[in-house]
């Protein structure tokens, strides 16, 4: 460790320096199997950084029964890598190449988990049997019920805290340093508030790591709206991206469905097929059971409601088809009543009353892929939660572990986000546009315009192994030219503690300062020292409470309903919030300091997104994916008895987009798909490279 003494307005600020290979930013699914691949493959000088151990969408999110996605691994049906492929590809807007390495690792990810000791379910043969999940045409999908990727980030963490491998907590990166040298621009560390840093000489908790390469995986856009199912505890991270300009990709393209608001889950699979009833309340607690307003019969509302099961993300191709109305119209009805001030439950006690004999449902209104399912479910019985208890009793305790009894409890609802397909374009090895910097998980934008479900969960294990597999080519290569010494990891226990041993090495990298990083140290150091102000700072309450406001905006014009002109006045906000932001804001103490540098992600994050939409529109894009463009209400969409004008011209682009720091510019082009390429197949050859 090393002391950087710097001067600004007659104080002597002391910051300390931490020298790694590797960081590693984030401590979900991606994160931790990025430093368990680095560590098992002889790299050992790597560190951790994570806001909190127990944030995350990882760590926090599920479903009925959570997919993961891989290669079929039972029974008799064939598949291959080329298929799965094929199958990620066709969903638009995607990498061939990518697809290719998505389906390729799949197997190998998978069994890893299982060595790992993730419950994936297997039969007496040991064959681990699928299911066929949205967009899936081969029964790919697996899961081990409701908390599938927090078993896995458990796991994962598990196999790296028994290396010692060093998770630094409480630490929030604010800033890429970037080098030059004489290929170009590269990644050379961050910037980082970490309260165990706090001291008189260092009021803003800031520490620097300067490291050969970032495996960036913090996880998507989670706070940049109001109705969201990302957990509370995860926000936003890519602004600090953004800033540095880090391309992104896909950026208007994310899933938004049905999920529970009170405790923030996704309403999928068996909460679904179970077929529940549907109600809103008014202010004074009057009911209305409102889906039959936009069905025409109980059998086609029943049917959407099954369907809203394995075709949970909103999709504008589903609102109306084949002559009646379809799954996606559940949504488009449940926000519709949130826009008359009304608040909309899912009620597992009773059956939908056009469907409902004296407490029992009347089964012979069921048409046939409804009635088949449950009745091989063994399902045919009186009530929503008596069918969910024989489907999925899981499902039900789930909810009870925090306090909800759907037995005897409505649940709350909304049209939430849950997923970004879109974010950091990286290539084939999750490397970003920026050299050094790679992107593993959901911030990666590797998927385009719909995906199987599960397949965000193989993403987070393929792409960081890609990008270690990457980085340890390079170090390997490096330590045969310049005999680099390997470090020990130090012990786990508080950030000085975890980091404190010296890093002095011969490698180049541990130089504390070069000319190309001493204007961006100076720029992050007066941020630093003048934003905090204990007198006259905002308190973290303050900008909480203007964080509610900033996703409401983006909510109201840029979820899976956009209207043109309510982006162009946000854009326009925002731009001027942006422009003055760190002149005009203090914060009060650390805790405001950290907030601060939040919301201001949050903020460039929504501003870059917004542009992204604007631009997709300048281009002649029209409603795709999960998002309608629009200038109807949801109940004006439902009026409307004929399909979606659907996006037919961009599924063979991937729309990348960079924010100009200069200019405060939001520009975006459309370059053609990469296809998926004609690997070397003849085994003698791959032998022979293999060994070389």
């Amino acid at each position: 460790m090393e002391y950087l003494n710097y001067e600004y307005w007659g104080s002597t600020y002391r910051i300390p320096c931490f020298s790694y290979h590797t960081i590693i930013v984030g401590t979900g699914a991606a994160g931790y199997n990025a430093a368990d691949e680095l560590y098992n493959g002889g790299l050992h000088d790597i560190a951790i950084l994570t806001e909190g151990v127990n944030m995350g969408t990882s760590r926090n999110t599920g479903s009925d029964k959570q997919t993961y996605y891989k290669l079929t691994l039972a029974g008799g049906a064939p598949d291959s890598v080329r298929g799965m492929a094929e199958t990620l590809f066709e969903c638009g807007s995607m990498h061939g190449d990518i697809a290719l390495c998505e389906a390729a690792g799949s197997a190998r990810a998978f069994f890893k988990l299982v060595s790992l000791g993730v419950p994936f379910p297997a039969n007496e043969a040991g064959e681990y049997v699928g299911y066929k999940t949205d967009h899936d045409p081969a029964m790919r999908a697996t899961s081990c019920g409701p908390l599938t990727s927090r078993l896995m980030t458990e796991a994962l963490e598990r196999s790296v805290r028994a290396k010692n491998i060093p998770v630094v907590d409480g630490c929030r990166v604010i800033r890429i340093f970037k080098d030059t040298d004489e290929t170009g621009e590269r990644c050379a560390g961050c910037a980082a508030l970490c309260e165990d840093a706090v001291t008189k000489e260092n009021p803003a908790g800031l520490v620097f790591f300067l490291s050969e390469n970032i495996i960036w995986a913090t996880g998507g856009p989670s706070a940049i709206y109001a109705a969201t199912v990302y957990p509370e505890s995860q926000t936003c991270a890519h602004g600090t991206l953004f800033r540095a300009g880090v391309r992104g990709a896909s950026l208007t393209e994310s899933q938004y469905g049905i999920a529970s608001v009170k405790f923030r889950w996704n309403l999928s699979g068996t909460y679904q097929q179970v077929l529940p009833r549907y109600v809103s309340v008014d202010k004074d607690g009057c009911e209305y059971e409102f889906l039959g307003d936009y069905f025409d019969t109980p059998e086609a509302l029943l049917t959407a409601t099954f369907l809203k099961g394995y075709e949970w993300p909103f999709d504008p191709r589903k609102i109306y088809r084949d002559g009646k109305r379809g799954s996606s119209a559940v949504d488009l009805a449940v926000f519709a009543e949130t826009q008359k001030g009304r608040r909309v439950y899912m009620d597992f006690m009773h059956n939908p009353s056009c469907a409902d004999r004296a407490g029992k449902l009347d089964f012979s209104l069921l048409e046939e892929t409804p009635h088949t399912y449950l009745s091989n479910s063994g399902a045919l019985l009186d009530t929503p939660i008596a069918r969910l208890q024989k489907m999925n009793p899981k499902a039900i305790a789930l909810y009870a572990d925090h306090g909800i009894d759907l037995a005897n409890e409505y649940l709350e609802i909304a049209v939430c986000a849950q997923h970004n397909n879109g974010g950091i374009a990286v290539d084939c090895n999750w490397e970003s546009s920026l050299r050094g910097l790679y992107v593993a998980g959901e911030a990666a934008g590797t998927f385009g315009i719909c995906r199987p479900g599960g397949t965000a969960l193989n993403s987070t294990q393929v792409g960081s192994y890609r990008a270690a597999q990457k980085i340890l080519a390079e170090y390997r290569a490096a330590k045969e030219a310049e005999n680099v010494r390997e470090t020990e990891s130090a012990p786990m226990t508080g950030l000085f503690a975890v980091l404190g041993t010296p890093k002095t090495k011969e490698t180049g990298y541990s130089r504390l300062m070069t000319e190309a990083l001493y204007y961006q140290t100076e720029t992050v150091m007066q941020l630093g020292a003048a934003l905090v102000d204990g007198e006259n700072g905002s308190t973290a309450e303050t900008l909480l409470e203007e964080r509610a406001a900033f996703a409401r905006e983006m909510s109201d014009c840029g979820a899976f309903l956009r209207r043109r002109d309510a982006l162009e006045t946000l854009m326009a906000h925002r731009n001027m919030q942006l422009g003055g932001y760190f002149h005009i804001h203090r914060a009060k103490d650390f805790r405001a300091l950290r907030e601060l540098f939040i919301d201001y992600d949050i903020l460039l994050t929504q501003y870059v997104y917004a542009g992204a939409m604007l631009d997709y529109l300048a281009d002649g894009g029209k409603s795709r994916g999960s998002a309608v463009y629009t200038d109807k209400t949801a109940a004006e969409l439902l009026a409307v008895t004929v399909s979606q004008d659907i996006d037919t011209e961009h599924a063979t682009v991937v729309q990348e987009t960079v924010f100009d720091n200069d200019t405060g510019l939001v520009k975006s082009t459309f370059v053609s798909v990469r296809a998926i390429p004609d690997a070397e197949l003849w085994f003698e050859n791959v032998y022979n490279r293999s060994r070389s």
